[in-house]
């Protein structure tokens, strides 16, 4: 497996069998809560939204902010995204493409109404974590002998993030009244949160690869990511069935 200089490919994996680092652990958390609680809208946020009208800001900001930043999928996703990008430049790259992606469909399904389930759209993007997991783990080259193009799959994968951020935010049944301030200042929110979760991640990210256990547990790191995206997968199919 190889690692491209854009991150499109892999870095030979070999599966580790010690004690996993706490960002391991933290995926593992990841797992749980993500099925639980990914992309809920709080009962006291929609309450407040609704209640109020006009042009409000600083609330839509904190609100993008806070729904990134607790949006275990998303983050999962910009986990994998990053895993085996190295310099900046490769990393500003692959996170505007999926800023580009979910800011265009969530700024869009918000103002024209668009009516999909939030079940299958957040399946799709747990479908995503799977995907990006299964890349870094060399897969679909050592199955299909073909590499994707990761620029392209993030941003299309940033459209389903997108969209999923706008059946919550229609969840909110926000006013008429300031409609599109309040939608760009929840993007901006969304961005920041965006931004926040990122530099805690590469700070994690970096001091881990210091270490000889970041190959060591990298695969492993990999199938816990790609179990956290079966799991919500299976999670929101269910409560599709079910609904």
């Amino acid at each position: 497996m190889k690692q491209s200089s854009c991150g499109g490919g892999s870095r030979a994996l070999v599966p580790g069998f010690s004690v996993l680092q706490p960002l391991l652990a933290l995926l593992s958390v990841l797992v749980m809560a993500g099925a639980a609680a990914a992309h809920a809208v709080a009962e006291g946020d929609k309450g407040y939204i609704q209640e109020i009208s006009g042009i409000n800001l600083i609330p839509f900001v904190y609100l993008g902010a806070k729904h990134m930043v607790t949006g275990y999928d998303h983050l999962l996703f910009l986990f994998g995204v990053i895993f085996f990008l190295y310099r900046l430049k490769h990393i500003g790259i692959y996170v505007s493409l999926f800023a580009v992606g979910h800011s265009t469909t969530m700024l869009l399904g918000v103002y024209y109404g668009w009516n999909v389930s939030s079940y299958l759209i957040d399946a799709i993007i747990g479908l995503s974590v799977v995907y990006k997991a299964l890349d870094n783990l060399g897969a679909y080259q050592r199955w299909f002998g073909v590499q994707p193009n990761t620029k392209v799959a993030t941003l299309i994968f940033g459209f389903f993030h997108g969209l999923g951020l706008a059946t919550k935010i229609l969840e909110y049944d926000i006013a008429e009244d300031g409609l599109i301030p309040n939608l760009l200042a929840f993007n901006v929110g969304v961005e920041i949160g965006q931004l926040i979760a990122l530099t805690v991640i590469l700070i994690a990210m970096s001091y881990w690869r210091k270490t000889s256990s970041f190959l060591r547990h990298a695969y492993t790191a990999n199938v816990i990511m790609m179990t956290a995206g079966f799991v919500l997968i299976g999670y929101q199919l269910t409560g599709y069935l079910v609904a």
